[in-house]
């Protein structure tokens, strides 16, 4: 099975992605209404996406916790947060929604935001790879 040890750093970028996505989750889930008329963007999307965070929080806290993680988890957490940027664009292109100045800024963040969450846990990812591998060859 293909594993790594997280070293400090993934540790690091994981919980910082966890508060952050934990924060929007708590916002959206907290405060849908006044997001819905603040921002112009849709209830069940505010909703949806809150509980999904949710969801999310506790696989980033799960990983940054473990001795050892299976390395196409931490792949899906870096694609995922890829993913999430995407579609903070497509959003605000205006093909689904018309969200206000306001909701433009609120997703483009969440884009600017995840796309450095990714950078930096890919960066942990090779670093975490390239020490487990030394620890295999000292042993």
């Amino acid at each position: 099975m293909n594993t790594i040890q997280p070293n400090k750093f993934l540790r690091g970028a994981l919980l910082a992605d966890a508060v952050v996505s934990g924060a929007v989750a708590l916002l959206q889930l907290a405060l849908t209404g006044l997001l819905v008329d603040l921002l112009r963007l849709p209830s069940p999307l505010l909703l949806g996406t809150g509980a999904f965070l949710v969801a999310y929080v506790a696989l980033l806290l799960v990983l940054a916790r473990s001795a050892r993680v299976w390395t196409p988890l931490i792949w899906i957490v870096v694609m995922g947060n890829v993913a999430w940027a995407l579609a903070c664009i497509w959003l605000v292109s205006g093909a689904a929604v018309k969200p206000s100045t306001l909701g433009v800024a609120f997703v483009g963040v969440q884009a600017v935001a995840v796309l450095i969450f990714a950078a930096l846990e890919y960066k942990g990812l090779v670093e975490s790879a390239r020490g487990s591998r030394m620890e295999l060859v000292r042993a």
